[in-house]
Order: C-alpha cells, then sequence, then structure tokens
C-alpha cells in the first residue's frame, strides 16, 4: 500500500502518547481493559475516557462500556493481603511440628490465633489432641494439601492488592471464595462502569495513521509563523468531561454539626466536660452502686496511670455517699453499703454521656435545658451495631410539672424529625438513675429494630445532691445509630470508613 493510499488523523499529545502505548507491542486485535491502560500510562482512568472516546470518533479504536461489579479491598483485607490470612500463616506454622495454643498466639497473636484456629478447625485443615499440658495442635493431611497448592483466599487477596478485579473476570470458584471474603468483611463491592477498546481494522491493516495535532497555540508558534499551517484540534462538545469534587466536609461529622444548629435553635445548651472522668461523675453521681456489673473492668476503659483524680470540692461528695448510703433525705433507704470515696476517685475513660448530665446539675437552674454530643468508649464487641469508642446524643430538661409524657414527646421528635424513622417504640426499661425508664427504638429497612438509647426521669437520689428541687428529663441516644437509619446504612462501621467515593456520593442529611 503507498503512502499516498494511508489517511493521517490528526491527534492530541495524550492522544498520541495513547496510541503508542497500544501499539508498543506490536499491531494486535486484542481487547485492552481502559483500567490497566490507564494504569500503565499514569494517567486517572476519567480522564482518559474523552481521549479515547474522541480516538473512537476518528476510527483508530473501538471503545465499549459495561456496568460491572469489582472488589476492592477494606483495611482488614489490605492487612492480610501483605501479611497473610491468619489460617494460611498457622498453617505454614504447624508444617514442621505439633505447637500448643501459647506458641501460636506467641507467634500469631491473640486475636490472629483464634481467627487462624476457628477456619482451619471449620475446614479440617487442623486437629486439636489433648495431652497432660493441654491441647496440642498439628496440620491434616487437608492442610498440607491446602499448603501445597495453595490457599485460594489469599492468592484473590494478594492479586486484589496489586490489580483491578472484576468480577465478571473470575470462575466460578473464585467467585464462590470471593463471597466468603465479603462475608468475613475483608472485601467490599464497588459498582462502576468497565471501559474496554480494541483497535481498528483500519488501524491493523494500515490504512489510517494518527498524527500529532497541535492543540493550542503558543508563543513560539506565533513568532515563528508555524501557527499559520498549524491544524486546530476539532474538540468532541458530545464527550462527557471529568468530573470534579470540591472539598467537603465527611457527611457523618457534617450531620453532627447539623445536629448541634438544631438542638441550640431549640433552645438548648451545650454540656461539656473532660473524655477522663473519676468514677464519681460517670457512676457514682448517678446513683449507681460501686458494685454494679458495670463498672468492672470488662464494661469499661480504666486509667493506668494516674489511676485516680480528684473529687468536686464543696459538699456534693458527702451529699452523693449520704445518698449511697440512706437516700439523702430522700424516703429512699439508698444501697445500704459504706460508700467508698478511693472507688469513686479511680480515673476512667466516659463510659457514658450521662457524666456530662451529672455535672451540669450543679449549675442548673429551671426552666433550662441542655444537650452534648458526646464521645464515649466502651469495650464492646464490634459488630455491625457496636463500636468500642461512639457518639451520643445527650440531654436534661430541668423545669417544674414535667412528665413521662414530655418525656416520650422529645424522644419522638428525635426518632421522627432527626433520624426519619417511620416507626418508632417505646419500651419500659432499667436505668440506676432513672424512674420511670424508657428504651426508644426505630425500624431500619434492613435490620429491623434498632436501639437508639435510654430515656427516663432522674431519680430523687441523683438531684438530691446537686440540691435540684424539680423534675429532670434525661436521655442518652446513640446517635451514629440515629444516622444509620437517617442514611440507610446497615453496618456502623462505614460512618467511618476512608471511602472516598462514599463521601462523594452522600448527601448532608438532618
Amino acid at each position: 500500500m503507498s503512502s499516498m493510499d494511508v489517511k493521517t488523523v490528526e491527534v492530541s499529545v495524550k492522544g498520541k502518547k495513547i496510541m503508542d502505548f497500544l501499539l508498543k507491542e506490536g499491531k494486535s486485535a486484542q481487547k485492552y481493559v481502559v483500567g490497566e491502560v490507564a494504569k500503565g500510562l499514569g494517567e486517572d482512568l476519567e480522564k482518559l475516557i474523552p481521549i479515547l472516546s474522541d480516538l473512537s470518533d476518528k476510527g483508530l479504536l473501538k471503545l465499549f462500556s459495561e456496568e460491572t461489579e469489582r472488589v476492592e479491598l477494606t483495611s482488614e483485607g489490605l492487612l492480610y493481603a501483605k501479611d497473610g490470612l491468619p489460617e494460611w500463616n498457622l498453617l505454614k506454622i504447624l508444617r514442621d511440628r505439633k505447637k500448643r495454643i501459647e506458641e501460636i498466639r506467641e507467634t500469631l497473636g491473640k486475636n490472629g490465633a483464634k481467627i487462624g484456629l476457628t477456619w482451619c478447625m471449620r475446614n479440617k485443615w487442623v486437629k486439636s489432641e489433648k495431652t497432660d499440658k493441654g491441647a496440642l495442635f498439628s496440620i491434616t493431611a487437608e492442610g498440607l494439601e491446602v499448603l501445597d497448592k495453595g490457599l485460594l483466599e489469599q492468592k484473590l487477596l494478594e492479586k486484589i492488592a496489586q490489580n483491578l478485579v472484576y468480577l465478571s473476570d473470575l470462575n466460578p470458584e473464585e467467585i464462590g471464595v470471593i463471597g466468603k471474603l465479603l462475608d468475613r468483611n475483608l472485601l467490599k463491592k464497588k459498582i462502576e462502569r468497565k471501559y474496554s477498546l480494541s483497535l481498528s481494522k483500519a488501524l491493523l491493516e494500515g490504512k489510517i495513521e494518527p498524527i500529532l495535532v497541535v492543540t493550542a497555540l503558543n508563543r513560539d508558534l506565533i513568532l515563528s509563523g508555524a501557527w499559520k499551517k498549524a491544524r486546530l484540534k476539532r474538540y468532541n462538545l458530545s464527550a462527557r468531561p471529568p468530573t470534579t469534587y470540591i472539598a467537603r466536609k465527611q457527611p457523618y461529622l457534617a450531620f453532627l454539626d447539623e445536629l448541634k444548629v438544631k438542638l441550640v435553635s431549640l433552645g438548648f445548651q451545650e454540656m461539656i466536660g473532660p473524655l477522663v472522668e473519676p468514677e464519681f461523675w460517670n457512676f457514682d453521681a448517678l446513683y449507681q452502686p460501686q458494685d454494679h456489673p458495670a463498672r468492672t473492668w470488662s464494661a469499661t476503659y480504666s486509667i493506668k496511670k494516674p489511676a485516680k483524680g480528684k473529687l468536686p470540692p464543696g459538699g456534693v461528695v458527702e451529699r452523693v455517699k449520704s445518698a449511697h448510703e440512706d437516700g439523702c433525705g430522700t424516703g429512699s433507704i439508698g444501697w445500704r453499703y459504706k460508700w467508698s470515696p478511693e472507688v469513686a476517685a479511680k480515673l476512667m475513660l466516659r463510659a457514658q454521656g450521662t457524666s456530662l448530665s451529672a455535672r451540669t446539675l450543679l449549675k442548673a437552674k429551671p426552666p433550662s435545658k441542655y444537650f452534648a454530643i458526646a464521645r464515649c468508649y466502651r469495650p464492646d464487641v464490634v459488630d455491625a451495631t457496636h463500636l468500642s469508642e461512639f457518639n451520643q446524643v445527650e440531654g436534661i430538661v430541668v423545669d417544674e410539672d414535667l412528665t413521662f409524657r414530655d418525656l416520650l414527646g422529645i424522644l419522638k421528635m428525635f426518632a421522627v424529625e432527626i433520624a426519619k424513622a417511620e416507626d418508632v417504640k417505646f419500651i419500659p426499661d432499667y436505668y440506676p438513675f432513672t424512674e420511670p425508664s424508657v428504651q426508644l427504638s426505630a425500624k431500619h429497612p434492613e435490620m429491623g429494630w434498632v436501639e437508639f438509647g435510654g430515656a427516663g426521669i432522674f431519680r430523687p437520689e441523683v438531684t438530691a445532691p446537686p440540691k435540684v428541687e424539680v423534675p429532670v428529663l434525661a436521655w442518652g441516644l446513640g446517635v451514629d445509630r440515629l444516622y444509620m437509619v437517617k442514611a440507610g446504612i446497615h453496618d456502623i462501621r462505614n460512618l467511618f470508613n476512608e471511602d472516598l467515593g462514599w463521601m462523594r456520593r452522600s448527601k448532608v442529611l438532618i
């Protein structure tokens, strides 16, 4: 074919760069995944699509698109892709000899040993035998076979860490394993548009050839006079431009700010206080006895150094002591034990926002109402509805003639106006510092009934020490769960993830 028969096609600087990249290994009719092309060029995928669309319009290639699902690693999955799944690491250390649980924990850590043994025992890769010195763990024939051929779960995690993995590209066995990794929260699905391309038949047959075209006039072109012969690029006005994201606050934090503004506009004053509290404010001032199970190490985080803080000055400590021992003149007989200031002085991480209400009662004068959005800490097992650190929206209303009906009205306002819940229910409950007490629950579209928190009217043993002589309505709600219901989120951990896509797509809700 003579040069006269070859049609030249104008391409931009980036268009020429793309064509050179596709042709560097020789002309091929194969399909290219655009994501891999973008990675190879070091370019942003979204910025590449309009250029490829232009090249397609010029007959140099064909661009295909389809909506597809891909998977990416969570933070835990990323850790296992790098350091190995616990069960994989367990099989490797058991290859040479049997080991006791202490040896396994020493190598894998307590949590790694627990997870590794759970999966290996479930799959019959490891067995245990009783000895005089405790259980001895060894690898089975099935476990050795897995070691020899490699653990598919581990291979997939490492593969996903290195490349984009689309579900449509996986075989049935891999799809099954992906499902297990999703259930373990090691992976998350992401729906996106997948682009692929192939070089055109005309290009492969040498009938057309891409040539570089000037995309803008610059100083050198004008001074040299070359602009007179230059051809300016023709722009495809139908091509989609890249999406630009402006800076914004994380959606959940924006929700908390808007919630604070709403409560202030309703006349509430904000309560503030330290994250590290003496047990006095977190428990004793709230008439919670010193032998209550909620005050043990399994329910709270205690401070190792310094272990104790200072109790407040004045007579409030003596009056709280009296409330615990004999009821402080309220008509109650108290808890009838010897109250210890040493226990009350122990330092802890704030376990409930109600500690702020206890502090505020010392200065509260009716009529008044207060709120706090407080960070709290409890050693809960982390799951879809629990975190070891969480936010509570806490509040009290101090006034004469307040009733339990007024409290239910406030709680319903939170569930309906703030969380936009359609179904709300109140359940009788018990708390050491309120009577009567109630639990607020709202219906989540996927998770069913979700407990928001508790509320009630402060007992006289709580209000007598700070010398409050009128009713005090009190509530403490899990604001994290309020937002979950409002935003339709089914896993509380997702409120604090690093998924930029979710943050960009989410609307500020209040």
